[in-house]
């Protein structure tokens, strides 16, 4: 992963969401006229003059704040000034120059990274207002017009911004990257995880329910692979949600599962199963991800020789739904079994992408149907004429048959059964199509 990193930094309410969200093409990161809506390290991608660009959108820096959230914010922003190859500090022309813009410039020099000076909410077109040319006392060279939410201005700003790019790499894409959604309840710990895994507080951690709002991707590569990590809001019951920032939040965790190749649903053991992990883990299942069911805070828990053979007994009746799942139990904090969790995401994702040739297919048929007859109604047996994979993540087959009716589900188990004891297929979900003869859609 070598993409050169830009990352978009400033005080609060400038601007800087919507700003990455304009460069990046799509609404990644919440956007709110209340200050501190962006939290974490927002990551996205941007394309100018042929050139690949990682964007990363910060929280607000508020340099002289106690406040335990807004400390970690700086932390966050401080973090992604250090990783950047060029930092663009976003400012509001309609409030001008203010002292928090004055010191967070002075953080930037220091920092000896090339410095954009983007003035934002430059909504008219034409010559500068005067208010303008105060920003040239920050001390950061020419100062570029924006308006983010119109999109005067962007050009001019990336244009700025390729200048300080470092050369490019030929070796710039990666094809191989496994997509991974972290999934659950508010406080389950799916921020302990990211960090654990990267060394390094990619993510906020806090006790207070819904301190992760937007989806934090993170790129990691190990001896298992290249993976893209995405830490995603926790999701509550829709009616405790009573603030417009967290359900934007819950959208969002709900796109990071559509956009992921396998989720892990996080659940937290000191607590236990509850009504809502089986409807987050619906999400994943109907959105046909390859899923694992990730049991955390496996340190705290008391335990006997007998403790994880019954816990795993009644997750198994919770989630039956998705029996394919595997189960795995882990410590974010400890790092406990984070290596066999590794060998599993990357196990579920094979099996989810995985083709089967036709030939082979209906050999597996053939084998199945004389092991056990299809079903019968009023003298009518239904005839399975053959069956061939229709796509992949997740995997879908198509049967052809003389009568879909008599095709029943308890047949269709069956069949899905012989197939996952021949195939493996591990942790992913199988969709059956049935088409009658003659069906021509």
């Amino acid at each position: 992963m070598s993409k050169p990193v830009v990352a978009i930094v400033g005080r609060p309410n400038v601007g800087k969401s919507t700003l990455f969200n304009k460069l990046v093409g799509s609404r990644v990161a919440i956007v709110n006229d209340t200050p501190g809506v962006t939290r974490d390290r927002i990551f996205g991608e941007c394309e100018w003059r042929n050139r690949k660009i990682s964007l990363v959108d910060t929280g607000g820096i508020e340099p002289y704040s106690d406040d335990i959230i807004l400390k970690q914010m700086r932390k966050q922003a401080q973090l992604a000034i250090e990783a950047a190859d060029v930092i663009v500090l976003v400012t509001d022309i309609t409030s001008g120059v203010v002292a928090t813009d004055s010191e967070v410039a002075l953080m930037l020099q220091k920092s000896g990274r090339p410095v954009v000076l983007c003035v934002n909410k430059c909504d008219k077109i034409g010559e500068p207002e005067p208010e303008f040319y105060e920003f040239y006392n920050l001390g950061l060279g020419e100062p570029i017009q924006v308006s983010s939410v119109h999109g005067h201005g962007t050009g001019d700003l990336l244009d700025a911004i390729f200048e300080y790019l470092p050369p490019e790499n030929e070796n710039d894409e990666d094809d191989d990257i496994i997509s991974v959604a972290i999934i659950g309840r508010p406080n389950a710990g799916k921020s302990s995880l990211v960090n654990k895994i990267t060394g390094e507080e990619r993510c906020i951690v806090s006790n207070i329910a819904g301190t992760t709002r937007d989806s934090i991707d993170t790129f990691f590569e190990n001896k298992y692979g290249k993976f893209k990590l995405t830490d995603t809001a926790g999701i509550r019951r829709y009616s405790k949600v009573d603030d417009d920032i967290e359900k934007y939040s819950i959208i969002r965790a709900k796109m990071a599962i559509e956009r992921s190749d396998v989720c892990l649903i996080m659940i937290d053991a000191t607590v236990g199963f509850a009504e809502q992990d089986s409807k987050i883990a619906g999400l994943a299942h109907e959105s046909g991800k390859a899923c694992i069911i990730v049991v955390n805070k496996w340190d705290a828990v008391e335990k006997s020789d007998k403790t994880m053979s019954e816990y795993r007994k009644k997750l198994e009746n919770d989630f039956s739904f998705m029996s394919y799942a595997p189960m795995i139990f882990i410590s974010a904090k400890t790092g406990q079994r984070l290596d066999r969790l590794f060998e599993l995401i990357v196990t579920v994702s094979n099996s989810s992408s995985m083709r089967i040739s036709t030939g082979m297919l209906n050999d597996l048929l053939a084998d199945a149907v004389a092991r056990v007859q299809p079903p019968t109604d009023k003298g009518r047996r239904l005839k399975i004429l053959y069956m061939t994979q229709a796509s992949v993540r997740p995997p879908t087959f198509v049967f052809f048959v003389n009568d879909a009716e008599l095709f029943h589900f308890s047949y269709q188990r069956y069949l899905e059964n012989r197939i996952r004891e021949t195939f493996g297929m591990q942790g992913t979900p199988i969709r059956f199509i049935i088409r009658e003869r003659g069906d021509k859609k």
